[in-house]
């Protein structure tokens, strides 16, 4: 009997064994699925070298992260910090500081820096007036540096320090707890020549961010100006045109359908490069009812420029992952639904984020139906999908006693009704009974009393019947 014992005890020590090898054998599987390896399965030519430093994947409406690799790593992002300049801008369009139709005359230093041969930009001629639209054209497709500091100087009526102050505060109240910013195109202050200067800011310093706030951000930025991608997506754009500045701007955005990575359905956002970061890119594709955002951050080295391809060709691995994983799409309707063996009611349709072809997992929290996914937000600040919802057994018995109390409220008419001609009956009798006073004869007194009585049980009976139906309701 004690051999079997021992026995029975060494073999489920072996299945224990075996289980913890099966799983710490496909969690190890899973991580050496890098995204050098992502990328390479999907067909794509690349090594080591090129391997990003940082990347992350997020949908779009939830914030719910779908990839991660490194995304708190610290990173230079070069142009595209433009995002969060552009952000500003839309948010002053929206106070009513100035619309897409506003002219913003070019100034000498403007021009000046239009001519740095280092820098990102498109023309610039002192003296001739852009409107907004071309000018966030010039920033999110050519990556002008000069456009981008015209219109921060029109958001803060050229007091460059202030808006540098404007894109740290942002970050802040968005979440972005890793980014500071120095200057707002991404190229450090110091290479403007002097023309652009933010005063009290340090001149050399390169900002700094991190894979997932440029989520966060481009999460806020979609979600809040989703006519963002109307600057981001196009191949090639003539700003200034039917005038003799008209310009043609090339995107750098290579996965834009037409282009070398062309990836069915991407839209923007934004390229970024810079010796000290590499080469970056923030990304967003829709497909059907999903959108995704995605951020790759230090791919190859700046002394070799295939960096610039590369970039393109993990972002598109891992969107390709994302998208053949999950989906967004509608899991719940408006109105009868049975979820944990609770009959409920949704006030809307529900909709999420699920792992495509498996059922979701459902939960009743307080007010509110939230589904159980194992995904995290981006943010803390970004709350996960739930509607809100009422139990059916409650809601009917409300609903009844409304019907009820409804049907009450029909009789009071007459109950009232009737408790008036109690007390009209009554004081009649009353009325009767002083005429018959007057009467010397027993008999007739007799009668008196008689009437007299009656009418005051009458009144008093009216009376009585019209509060009980004031307190509890009517009796008929």
């Amino acid at each position: 009997m004690k051999k079997r014992n021992v026995l029975l005890k060494f073999s489920s020590l072996v299945l224990a064994l075996g289980y913890l090898s099966g799983i710490f054998t496909a969690v190890n599987a899973y991580a050496q699925e890098d995204i050098l390896t992502v990328t390479q399965n999907a067909g794509y030519q690349t090594d080591e070298f090129y391997k990003p430093k940082a990347s992350i994947v997020i949908e779009a409406q939830t914030g719910q992260v779908l990839w991660a690799d490194n995304p708190d790593l610290k990173w230079n992002p070069a142009s595209i910090a433009k995002l969060m300049s552009v952000y500003l801008v839309f948010e002053a369009m929206e106070k009513g500081q100035f619309t897409l139709n506003t002219m913003v005359k070019a100034t000498e230093s403007d021009q000046a820096i239009s001519q740095i041969y280092e820098l990102s930009n498109n023309s610039i001629v002192a003296g001739v007036e852009y409107p907004v639209k071309d000018l966030l054209y010039a920033t999110l497709v050519q990556s002008s540096n000069v456009a981008t500091v015209m219109l921060a100087n029109l958001v803060t009526a050229n007091d460059e320090a202030k808006f540098i102050h404007m894109m740290n505060d942002k970050a802040k109240e968005l979440g972005m707890t890793n980014s500071t910013f120095y200057n707002c195109s991404g190229a450090e202050t110091g290479s403007f020549n002097g023309y652009y200067k933010p005063e009290g800011i340090d001149q050399n310093a390169d900002n700094v961010t991190t894979a997932r706030d440029l989520a966060i951000l481009s999460y806020h930025l979609l979600k809040n100006y989703p006519d963002t991608v109307t600057y981001t997506s196009p191949t090639q754009i003539t700003i200034m045109e039917n005038t003799p500045y008209a310009e043609v701007l090339e995107n750098h955005n290579y996965s834009l359908p037409g282009l070398a990575y062309g990836y069915e359905g991407a839209d923007g956002l934004k390229t970024g490069s810079s010796p000290s970061g590499g080469f970056n890119y923030a990304a967003t594709a829709k497909r059907e009812d999903t959108r995704l955002i995605e951020v790759v951050l230090g791919v190859g080295d700046w002394e070799d420029q295939e960096g610039e391809l590369q970039r393109h060709a993990f972002g598109n691995a891992i969107f390709d992952q994302a998208f053949a994983t999950y989906e967004y799409k509608k899991l719940l309707s408006k109105g009868n639904n049975t979820i944990s063996q609770e009959e409920v009611i949704l006030d809307q349709d529900f909709y999420g984020v699920i792992q495509r072809n498996t059922t979701p997992n459902f939960k009743l929290s307080a007010d509110k139906v939230e589904m159980e996914t194992g995904l995290t937000e981006v943010s803390p600040t970004i709350k996960a999908p739930s509607v809100s919802f009422k139990y059916a057994k409650k809601l009917k018995a409300l609903q009844n006693s409304a019907l009820l109390k409804t049907g009450k409220k029909k009789n009071v008419f007459s109950t009232f009704f009737i408790n008036g001609l109690f007390i009209i009956l009554g004081l009649l009798f009353l009325a009767l009974s002083k005429l018959f006073k007057k009467e010397p004869t027993s008999n007739k007194k007799n009668k008196f009393n008689l009437l007299f009585i009656l009418g005051i049980l009458l009144v008093l009976a009216g009376i009585a019947s019209s509060v009980y139906t004031v307190v509890i309701g009517p009796w008929i």
